[in-house]
Parts: C-alpha cells; sequence; structure tokens
C-alpha cells in the first residue's frame, strides 16, 4: 500500500469519532501509474496481505479500489503461466470469492471491496460488462409461462447463503443477485422449466443424464428405495429409455416441481458426458481390466446388449497407466469406487536371510609298505619280488608299488619317508623300475570352516523375487570322437569333443511374500547354498557341495525364524594290512596302514522379514545400507597400510548431497 493510502486510512480512523454511527467505512485507494498494460504477469503470493494483493491488482489493471476496512486477512495465490489484465482481475475476483469478499463495481474505472453480506445489498445491474463468472452482480430474469413466486421457492435451494432472489409479481419476472456464473446456471434452469404445457402428460427429453437413472432417484427421494413410480399427489412419473425422456403426468404444481429437479439432475458431468478416464498410480491398467469388465457386467446385468453394443467398454492407454470408461455416469461411479479400492500403495517386503556353516574336520593315517626283489637279470630270468602295497586311491596311488614306477606318486599329503636302492627290470615292462625298499606315511589333518552369508533381497508383496549370489562353473557332461577320413596320407583326423553344461553354485534366494491385515508375513521361499568341494582323488569332474531349501512359513514383521537346520557327526576308520601277521603285537605294525577321519558339521538357516508400509520405512531401511558402505570406505581410507589411502579410495556422497526426502502421499486416482 503507498503512503497516499495510508494517510488516508490515518484520517478515516481520526474521524471515526464523528461517524461512529456510520455502519460502513471506505478506503479508497488511487493507484500510482499503472505498469503495461500489454505485459503478461505471473501472480505467485504467500501468506501475504490482501492488500498487497488489492495493490498489485490496481497496478495491473489500472482500476481504482475501495477497499471496507473490514477487508483484511492473508491470502495465497499460486500461478505457473503469466496471465494477461483481464485473466488476473478474474483470478482476482476468485481470490475475493474464496475469502468471503466481493467486488463491486462502482464506476468506469472504481471498484468497492466489500465482505459479500454487504455487497449484495450493493450488487452491480445487468447492464454493467461481466468480467468473470466470480464476479457479483444484480440480473433480472423474466419467465413467461410460469409462475415466479414459484420458481422463488424451488430455486432458493440452489443458491449459496449470501445471494439474493426475489419474485416480481407485477411483471412475472425473478430479481437475483449472486454471482455471475451461478446466475448463469440460474437462468439456463428458468429456460427449461419456464414452457407452455397445460396438458395432463410431459416429455421432458434429457440430453446428458440417463432417463431411467433419473426415474429412479426421484422414485426413492420421495417414497424409498425399490418404490413404484407413483408419487407424491397422484405424480406418475416413467422413464423412456428408448427416447431417454422422462413422462410426467398429474396436477400442473407438482409437474413444475419435478420439472424443476429434472432439469437440475439434467446437467452434463464436469469432464465430459459418458467417456471418463481414471489414471492410476499404483496398479497396472491392463491388469484392473479383467476386474472392472466383471463388475460392470453385473451391475448392468449383462455384458452385451441385444442389439450387440456394450453398456460399458473399458480400454487401458499403456503410455499413461490410465483406464478410459465409456458408460452411464452411474456405472461410472461404481466402477471408479472399486478403482479406488484396488489403487493403493502394495506393501513391500524386506527379506534378510542368514546362512551359518561351521564344520570340523581331523583326520589320522599311519602306514609301512615294503616291497623287495632278488631279480638281477641273470640268464636264469628268475627271482623272488614281493612285500606289502596299501594304495590310498584309485589306479594304486599312494602305495609303493606306484611308487615303483614313478617315486613322485608317493608323495602325497603329510610325512613321506622312502628308501631307493637303485632301478631294474621286469620282462615285458618297458624302462627301468626303481628299488623302493620301504615306503612310511604319516598324515593329520585339522580343517575347520565358519561359512557365514547374509543375502537379502527387496519385493512388492505377492511378488517373486530372487537374488543369487554365485560363480557359473562349467561340469563336463560328455565327451567324443569325431573320425573323419582324409588326409595326406590317407590317414583319418580324430577332432575330440566335450560338452558343457554350467550350473550357478553359490548363494540362491527365491521367496514370495504374503503381506496380509495384521503384522506377520508368510513367506514362499526357496534357499540353496552350493559350494565347491575339495578335488578328490579318483572323481572324473568337480565336486560341488548343495544344500537346499524349500518352505513356506509364518513370520512375524521384523522377527526371526529358524527355517532349518543339518548338524551331524561322521567318524571313519580304514585298516589295510597283512593277514596274521599285521595282528602281531609291535611286529604288526610293520605290516598294515590305519586312516581314520572324524567330520562334524553345523549348518542353520535364518529368516527375517521386515514391512515397508510407506517411502519413510522404505528410506530409513535404504540409508542404513547405504550408511553402513560409507562407513566401511571411510574406513578403508584410515587405513595407513594401505598404498592407496586417503582420498584415493573411492566414497560414496552423503545422503544430505542425494536430497532424497520421502515423497508426499496424494491421492491414488485422479479424476
Amino acid at each position: 500500500m503507498s503512503f497516499r493510502t495510508i494517510s488516508f486510512t490515518c484520517l478515516l480512523v481520526l474521524a471515526g469519532a464523528v461517524a461512529a454511527q456510520q455502519t460502513e467505512q471506505i478506503t479508497p485507494y488511487v493507484p500510482q501509474a499503472p505498469l503495461e498494460l500489454d505485459k503478461k504477469h505471473t501472480l505467485n503470493l504467500k501468506d501475504a496481505d490482501i492488500g498487497v494483493l488489492i495493490q498489485t491488482v490496481s497496478e495491473i489493471t489500472g482500476k481504482s479500489f475501495i477497499i471496507d476496512p473490514r477487508v483484511e486477512g492473508k491470502v495465497t495465490v499460486i500461478s505457473s503461466r503469466p496471465m494477461g489484465k483481464d485473466e488476473l482481475y478474474e483470478t482476482f475476483q476468485s481470490v475475493l470469492r474464496v475469502h468471503g469478499f466481493a467486488a463491486v463495481p462502482a464506476g468506469a474505472q472504481m471498484v468497492k471491496i466489500l465482505p459479500e453480506a454487504v455487497a449484495v445489498q450493493d450488487g452491480g445491474t445487468a447492464a454493467v460488462p461481466v468480467s468473470g463468472k466470480d464476479e457479483l452482480v444484480t440480473r433480472l430474469l423474466p419467465v413467461k409461462h410460469v409462475s415466479a413466486k414459484s420458481l422463488v421457492e424451488l430455486l432458493r435451494p440452489l443458491m449459496p447463503q449470501q445471494g439474493h432472489m426475489t419474485a416480481h409479481e407485477n411483471s412475472n419476472s425473478l430479481l437475483v443477485t449472486d454471482r455471475a456464473g451461478n446466475i448463469d446456471r440460474l437462468a439456463t434452469i428458468v429456460s427449461r422449466i419456464d414452457t407452455a404445457s397445460d396438458a395432463d402428460v410431459e416429455v421432458i427429453a434429457l440430453q446428458h443424464a440417463s432417463a431411467a437413472e433419473v426415474a429412479r432417484t426421484l422414485s426413492s427421494l420421495e417414497a424409498g428405495a425399490g418404490s413404484t413410480p407413483l408419487l407424491q399427489g397422484g405424480l406418475k412419473l416413467v422413464a423412456d429409455e428408448r427416447t431417454n425422456s422422462v413422462l410426467l403426468s398429474g396436477d400442473k404444481a407438482q409437474r413444475l416441481r419435478y420439472r424443476t429437479l429434472v432439469a437440475h439432475l439434467d446437467t452434463p458431468l464436469s469432464t465430459g458426458e459418458n467417456t471418463q478416464v481414471i489414471y492410476l498410480r499404483y496398479a497396472k491398467a491392463a491388469d484392473m481390466v479383467p476386474i472392472l469388465e466383471g463388475v460392470a457386467a453385473t451391475l448392468t446385468g449383462t455384458a452385451v446388449k441385444t442389439d450387440g453394443v456394450k453398456p460399458v467398454t473399458i480400454q487401458v492407454h499403456e503410455e499413461t497407466n490410465a483406464l478410459v470408461l465409456t458408460c452411464a455416469p452411474t456405472v461410472f461411479r461404481e466402477l471408479s469406487a472399486v478403482v479406488r479400492s484396488l489403487d493403493v500403495r502394495r506393501a513391500q517386503v524386506l527379506i534378510e536371510a542368514v546362512v551359518v556353516e561351521v564344520s570340523d574336520d581331523l583326520a589320522d593315517e599311519l602306514g609301512i609298505q615294503w616291497q623287495t626283489t632278488n631279480y638281477d637279470g641273470g640268464e636264469n630270468e628268475s627271482g623272488i619280488i614281493g612285500g606289502t602295497n596299501f594304495p590310498t586311491g584309485a589306479n594304486g596311488a599312494g602305495g609303493i608299488v606306484g611308487a615303483i614306477q614313478d617315486p613322485t606318486s608317493a608323495l602325497s599329503n603329510g610325512l613321506n619317508l622312502g628308501y631307493i636302492g637303485g632301478t631294474f627290470s621286469l620282462p615285458g615292462v618297458d624302462g627301468p623300475l626303481f628299488q623302493v625298499g620301504a615306503l612310511v606315511r604319516a598324515l593329520r589333518g585339522d580343517g575347520r570352516a565358519n561359512v557365514l552369508s547374509n543375502p537379502s533381497v527387496v519385493t512388492l508383496d505377492h511378488q517373486e523375487a530372487e537374488i543369487k549370489v554365485v560363480q557359473t562353473v562349467p561340469f563336463i557332461t560328455g565327451q567324443y570322437t569325431n573320425a573323419s577320413t582324409g588326409g595326406g596320407n590317407g590317414g583319418g583326423i580324430n577332432n575330440p569333443f566335450q560338452t558343457v553344461e554350467r550350473e550357478d553354485v553359490g548363494v540362491i534366494l527365491t521367496v514370495t511374500p504374503h503381506v496380509n491385515e495384521g503384522d506377520a508375513v508368510r513367506l514362499d521361499l526357496r534357499q540353496e547354498v552350493s559350494a565347491l568341494a575339495a578335488q578328490v582323488t579318483g572323481a572324473v569332474d568337480l565336486i560341488t557341495n548343495k544344500r537346499e531349501l524349500k518352505t513356506s512359513v509364518l513370520v512375524p514383521d521384523g522377527g526371526l525364524l529358524v527355517l532349518g537346520g543339518l548338524r551331524s557327526e561322521e567318524t571313519r576308520e580304514s585298516v589295510q594290512g597283512v593277514p596274521g601277521i599285521s595282528r602281531v603285537p609291535l611286529l604288526g605294525n610293520l605290516f598294515k596302514s590305519r586312516r581314520s577321519s572324524k567330520q562334524k558339521l553345523n549348518l542353520m538357516i535364518f529368516m527375517r522379514p521386515r514391512i515397508l508400509r510407506d517411502a519413510a520405512a522404505e528410506l530409513a531401511v535404504s540409508s542404513e545400507k547405504y550408511n553402513y558402505l560409507r562407513s566401511e570406505q571411510l574406513r578403508m581410507r584410515e587405513n595407513k597400510e594401505l598404498k592407496y589411502n586417503g582420498e584415493h579410495q573411492p566414497l560414496l556422497p552423503e545422503l544430505s548431497e542425494l536430497d532424497v526426502a520421502p515423497p508426499v502421499e496424494t491421492e491414488g486416482v485422479r479424476d
């Protein structure tokens, strides 16, 4: 507000003692030089004084305002695009209406800003050009065929509390003071009612509403749902669906009353006629179609009419995930209610699995083997050969006989002691053989394992999820040789082939959560833990240890439940020796080999689900995991033993830098 306005207000306050009996004090506001009128402006105010809004509109439009002292308060106006002066003035009138004030023209460029209750008595006339639907005006609506006095009683419920309507009996007219938009609506209804009809039966053709639905609504209004078409005063109301008309018969005054109600109900919908668009936020539009078609068939009694025209058509617009419905307004309201109930935010579930395996392996082996011969390859080619042989693997591996051919084959795990006395040869054997007189093997193995796996996955309610932390390992499944003819010397060429199948080895978690009312989650899951075993002598290919669990359980939200476990203890003893001699005390130890092993295994699988019902819970879980990884990176940066430390190590940014505030939840359906 300018200095001139403030000064004038102060003068009015000083003059208040003289005009104490006056019910209305007016503060004029004279604008300064107006802004460029052709320029467009964007109006954005937040909790601003209403005087600031009036001053801004005055400077843009060039209008002068007289402000009632009772006009005060805070206003908020948010605009996303520039507006011209006429459009801006209409917006200004709408803001005044929201806050209970009105702008009343008082000349060519003078406008009074008054409380709405006072402005009704000082409204404009039809001769003044209307600048917007929210402008307060006074109009005279002529009536030709019906009584204006009877219309006042029928139309008064359609007016706001501050509106005013009076019947002028001499001219049979209606004097109405209200907002311009509502007066136009009343004038349309009056023109529909004001028709010459002295017949006992009236036919009212409907343009927007369904005749059967209007008849049902009016019948239920008078006598309750399911009543007969017979209404008050002997009036009958029947719907003709073929022409979409309503037939009225009975007393003239009663017909006038119901003609008014029918005209009021026969109005178009706010966004179209019988075709509506519903935008979905969470559900998939294509999945909603079968449900809505079933509901529509129930509401209409059949999916297809006798003439082949469907009363309800439902289409999907996949790009915007929207439903396009063409149906009667009543059917649309039912289907819209179903959509609102189903298009809700589904809960998500964080499933954390804990797989713990602790094993303890002990192995002992002690044995003595010996071989001797007096064969020297003389003329007789005869001699004695013999001894003991206790192999531990396939193809004689680990035995002294294998060491005669290849001494390195005896150098297995543990302590290996032997004596080689030279070489000799045997008939039928190519190459020299080593004279290994004795072989002593001693082994003690002690192995322990502590394995912890913690896979986790987030999935929607009733949606299967799978997480794999695996290696793809090749396994030989077959081999063959393809022999082909040809070659430079007429010989064939052999092409060996192997078939290989790759399998996942590691941790695999497959789970489907089901969240119902309450705080429990039903989980349908399959947990697989596999690993490559140590190479076993004589095995054709790789060996994997596999543990798999498949079950369905009920777990409380945030609770921990053991899904399964394995606890085993295995002991094995193996003694090889020469019959008879090996049982002789002390001496028998020279003729036998003893092996023993003991294995303990503890395997447990635990599961903990956490229901994430809103964006705040999801953000909390994500922030926890994110901050954990960032703290580990910071710890590595502080490790001085690393060659690349400090800023050379990668580091996640802080969450505050990412601006990951949870979104504000709003309604799920846009009409």
